[in-house]
Formats: C-alpha cells, structure tokens, sequence
C-alpha cells in the first residue's frame, strides 16, 4: 500500500501544564503554578519545539508507530506523531496517526490503550521531564494524568460533544 493510501487520525486529549515562575532576582520557585488549558496556548510554538526535540531518529517517518507492541496494530498502523493544537481556546495534546485503511473499534479502542501507555510510561513521561524555558520560568507539560479528568477522543468525538463545544451545561439557578 502506498503512502497516498494512508487514513489520518488525530486523537485528542488534554494537557496537564504547570510552570515555575521566576522570581525578581531570575531564580525560579519551589513550587509549581498549574496552567489551565487556555493559558497553554501562549506556549504552543515552544510546546511544538519540545516535541520535535523528542523524535528520534530510529523512529523515521512512522514515530511512535514503532513502539507498536500489537502485531496486527502495528501492520496497520503506518505512523504515530504527537503534537498540540489550539481548539476551542484550549492547547490539546494530540497524536496524528496514519492508518492503512480505517481502524474497526476494537483496533481504535486498542490505538487509544497503546497511546494511553506511551503517554503515560513512554514518550510523554520523558517530555514531561524535560523543561521548557520561558521567559517566565520553566514549563513542564504532561500528556496525561492519573485524574478522573483524562481521556482520549477522536477528534470527531470530542468535536462534536455539545458540553466540550459550547461549554453548556444543564440545571436551574
């Protein structure tokens, strides 16, 4: 199968930054100050230098696809690359991935459990250690979280999810 033959993929999840600021004399905290996911997006261009740093070069052009430890996965799957992007005013952690043909649910529901490990014990724990200097201080960013709050969606299915897309929410005063 040709590369022209590829699906694409991306699915989302949310990110977990925090940053130690600098104080007045240039020395950074003890402690670290919690980003939301609207202020991340100030650092999108250096979250993205972060993780073109991380690649390696035994990866080539199918990234974390290598790591792939399903056999049946891995033939399907051509590459795996995380990235972020802004939607909906909010930086996301996001993998592209590039498939030979359309993924059946139990192999997407296999996808997210491998890139849930990678995100988690693998690649994002390594990134997540890596600092990222700021004129503020230095960011750390981690693709996941032991919290209630951590998923993974397609981009469709968190796209099209009334409460993510316009924030509503059901009940009285």
């Amino acid at each position: 199968m040709k590369q022209d033959d590829l699906k694409t993929l991306r699915l989302f999840s949310p990110l977990y930054p925090h940053i130690y600021r600098q104080d007045e004399y240039g020395d950074l905290g003890n402690m670290p100050e919690d980003l939301t996911a609207e202020e991340a997006c100030d650092y999108e261009g250096e979250i993205l230098a972060l993780i073109n740093r991380e690649r390696l070069p035994a990866e080539g052009d199918r990234g974390l696809a290598v790591y792939l430890g399903d056999d049946a996965l891995k033939r399907k799957v051509y590459s795996m690359k995380p990235t972020v992007e802004e939607w909906d005013g909010k930086l996301w952690g996001v993998l592209e991935v590039q498939t030979h043909g359309e993924l059946s649910p139990s192999e997407l529901e296999a996808l997210k459990s491998e890139w849930c490990g990678q995100e988690s014990d693998g690649w994002g724990e390594g990134a997540e250690q890596r600092p990222i200097r700021t004129s503020e201080g230095e960011l750390y960013v981690s693709f996941w979280s032991s919290n209630s709050d951590f998923f993974i969606k397609t981009e469709e299915e968190l796209k099209s999810a009334p409460e993510q897309r316009w924030g509503l929410r059901m009940g009285g005063m």
